[in-house]
């Protein structure tokens, strides 16, 4: 009898909670609304419960909120329940609770739990639904009331985004709320959330009057809009890395024939007269252009509201701190002053242009994301003409000094640029401006827009002086399009890169775009412009001197550097000055072989860079002699050891756009030992490493599967097959032809992979190509 007591209590509150859920939703549904035995009891459980009075909250509001009711009782209830929610969302702003609990938000729980985020939507969506014309109209703070807790709800529970982010109908509702300045900041938010946790990628084009939207937008809103822009432009990270593999790509791309949600939003976006040039505009304005708020207060609570997670802040606070300690006043980074402090405090005038500067790095962050995903995408002719009409170079170059790269007064731990973490706003600005540096110059002739007009005279110098044509692209820059100053951009990159620290992740981000100037068809001038600035001999003591440890970093560099000595008889007597010992010519040697996925470019140029020398006798017979690293790649057996570890690391289903050039260098290697008729000696050398490791076949049939996907893969894509022949100069007709042969089922051709494959060893792993 005592136990059915004591069960007894618990199965009824159980049953309780789920009848006056089960009540509420059907009195919403019915307009019945619950009675007031009902209420009554809400308000009995409530104190045990510690609902705090929200459910009954929410039947008042639901009783109020009918289409031509008192929106001031409303809005007053709202208020209220706003009180309680408010402090749990901030809770999980600065405690970083990123897995919201039932625990942990118990008033957002029971907000939405008795159908409070329902009702919330039905109130902000009920002028839309129907056709009456004379019903009270909503007031901005109401409305920005109800999309913050909406906001709120979204930050404690993921389920309260999810369900939101699955109505369409809501969705584009938000759209609509944004035309309204008032209530534009709430909305951005709310939509920012929501559109993140979507299934399925939102279609611009469907969105009610985009362009005049878009247009409607002061510079700030168009900056904030970039955030949600981001979301709709870029292909959603499946977080699975079989999915990033080339051959999981190509098999994609034979299902999905049809241009992506991201493509088309993009063409959605550059069909917005304007959009671009305003875009430009952001990114390149100075700070002193920047409309300012009205008063301090006003622009304390404009931060509050943009201050969307604890590392912005801390930034922030950080530099009011150091604006404090140059005017001798002592300030808490963790306290927030309030305005009469701020008023008195010599802080009054210094913290105000400190939040100016990053609240402008924010925006700019934006802009340059969505610019770079722009340059990178199928229209990105069209939208490198955009970027070089509306001088976006030029203005960038204006900013390096006093804004981009200004004077760091603090010291940021910098992490690798693959890991997954927060950055502080200036981090983020610089690796974006970065990227867009590496977009903008990758294979297109605007890179020469990069340089003053100086420094174009003096390419053209250097071409004159050894007596070799200028490069066309270098002819046909427009001057008026071109950096102004002392120097260019490229060459203000340049002079910080020599200054960063060792382990910075900068170094990478970098190297990749002065890099990117030089990728492409191979000219002389461009790298002796570089090497007269000193770019070879920091590479060489950032490999070999510096101690970095970062093997995205080293890579970068292994890539610059190849790039820089390719073809380039002065960049190997440079290399054999600076590698002068050989202790120093090891450490290098160590460094490349200590990871080949990363430094095979490298390899590949060195390679490539023998194979034209060996053609001018007097040139090989004279450096030779002197340079260590030509007289050890000379070496047959070198080479052999190079092209074995190359085929040995990487299998077809493991080949991604970051490995696959292993593939090509092991390629290069076998056509040019094919042009000099030393093809069945390589391959019989790599047969003998077979039989010596004591598994016979299984080099050569990997190779062999190789080579059956590269047919597959580079016959289609035109822009890499064009890419390989610009980057070696070898004609792509002869890579497709060296692939034939090897791949030859004649087993009595000496060139042919099958001849060196015994019989009982054919086919090995053969099967895993069919995929």
């Amino acid at each position: 009898m005592a136990t059915t007591e004591r069960l007894g209590p618990s199965r009824t509150r159980r049953n309780s909670n789920k009848n006056i859920l089960t009540r509420i939703r059907h009195g919403q549904i019915s307009g019945g609304g619950l009675s007031r035995g009902t209420e009554a009891l809400l308000q009995e459980r409530d104190h045990q419960a510690k609902w705090h009075g929200i459910p009954v909250m929410l039947q008042r509001l639901y009783d109020s909120s009918h289409l031509n009711s008192d929106l001031s009782q409303i809005h007053s209830i709202i208020k209220e329940v706003a009180s309680f929610l408010s402090m749990e969302a901030m809770s999980f702003v600065t405690e970083e609770r990123r897995t919201a609990q039932e625990s942990t938000s118990p008033n957002t729980y029971t907000f939405d739990l008795f159908g409070g985020v329902d009702l919330l939507v039905e109130i902000l969506m009920r002028p839309t639904l129907t056709t009456q014309t004379n019903f009270p109209k909503m007031s901005d703070d109401l409305v920005k009331d109800c999309l913050s807790v909406l906001y709120n709800c979204c930050i404690c529970m993921e389920g309260v985004t999810k369900s939101l982010a699955s109505r369409d109908d809501f969705v584009m509702f938000l759209f609509t709320l944004m035309s309204n300045k008032k209530t534009f900041l709430q909305t951005a938010t709310l939509i920012e959330d929501i559109l993140g946790v979507r299934k399925e990628m939102i279609q611009l084009e469907g969105i009610p009057n985009l362009p005049s939207l878009v247009q409607s937008f002061n510079q700030q809103q168009l900056a904030n809009f970039c955030r949600i822009l981001s979301v709709t432009i870029t292909e959603p990270d499946l977080g699975n890395d079989d999915k990033h593999t080339l051959l999981a790509k190509n098999a994609q791309q034979k299902t999905n024939l049809c241009p992506s949600h991201s493509e088309v939003n993009q063409v959605a976006l550059l069909n917005i007269p304007g959009f671009i040039e305003r875009l430009c505009k952001l990114a390149t304005r100075k700070v002193s252009e920047a409309s300012g708020a009205s008063s301090l207060l006003l622009e304390l609570q404009d931060w509050y509201t943009l201050l969307d997670n604890a590392l912005v802040l801390d930034t922030l606070m950080q530099m009011a701190t150091e604006d404090a300690e140059q005017s001798s006043t002592v300030y808490h980074p963790l306290e927030s002053p309030d305005e009469s402090s701020l008023v008195t405090s010599p802080l009054r005038h210094s913290l105000p242009q400190s939040m100016k500067i990053v609240h402008e790095i924010m925006y700019k962050v934006e802009v340059l994301y969505v610019l770079c995903v722009l340059l990178i995408g199928r229209q990105r002719n069209q939208v490198h003409r955009m970027l070089a009409e509306f001088k976006l170079i030029p203005g960038l170059n204006n900013l390096f000094d006093k804004l981009i790269w200004r004077k760091q007064t603090s010291t940021h731990v910098l992490h690798g640029q693959n890991q997954n973490c927060d950055c502080s706003p200036e981090i983020s600005f610089k690796i974006h401006f970065l990227r867009l540096l590496q977009s903008f110059s990758d294979h297109h002739e605007n890179k020469y827009l990069l340089l003053n007009a100086q420094e174009l005279n003096e390419l053209s110098a250097i071409s004159l002086k050894a007596n070799i044509p200028e490069v066309e692209a270098l002819v046909n820059t427009d001057r008026n399009l071109i950096c102004d100053g002392k120097k260019g951009l490229l060459t203000r990159l340049l002079s910080v890169m020599k200054k960063e620290p060792a382990e910075s992740s900068f170094r990478f981000w970098q190297a990749r775009a002065v890099e990117s100037f030089l990728r492409g068809s191979t000219s002389y001038a461009d790298q002796v412009f570089l090497l007269k600035r000193g770019l070879l001999e920091h590479i060489l003591f950032c490999i070999i001197d510096s101690g970095c440890k970062s093997r995205d970093v080293l890579q970068s560099y292994f890539d610059l550097l190849g790039e820089l000595m390719k073809f380039n008889i002065d960049s190997f007597k440079r290399f054999n000055k600076y590698v002068n010992t050989e202790e120093k010519f090891q450490t290098f040697m160590t460094q490349i072989n200590s990871s080949l996925v990363d430094s095979n470019m490298l390899v590949r140029c060195i390679i490539l860079s023998l194979d034209r020398f060996e053609s001018q006798m007097k040139v090989i017979v004279e450096v030779l002699s002197e340079c260590s690293l030509l007289s050890y790649m000379v070496r047959v057996e070198n080479r052999l050891t190079i092209l074995f570890r190359l085929v040995n690391i990487i299998n077809v289903q493991t080949l991604t756009q970051e490995n696959v050039s292993c593939l090509n260098t092991s390629l290069v290697v076998l056509m040019l030992a094919r042009r000099q008729s030393k093809l069945s000696l390589y391959l019989n050398a790599l047969r003998e490493k077979e039989y010596t490791e004591k598994y016979p076949g299984c080099l050569l049939n990997n190779f062999h599967n190789l080579l059956c996907f590269w047919q597959r893969h580079y016959l289609n894509k035109d822009k890499d097959s064009t890419c390989l022949e610009n980057s070696s100069c070898i004609l792509f007709t002869y890579w497709k032809e060296t692939v034939s042969v090897l791949l030859d089922s004649d087993r009595t051709s000496l060139c042919a992979i099958a001849s060196y494959i015994d019989e009982a060893y054919m086919d090995l792993g053969r099967d895993f190509l069919e995929v």
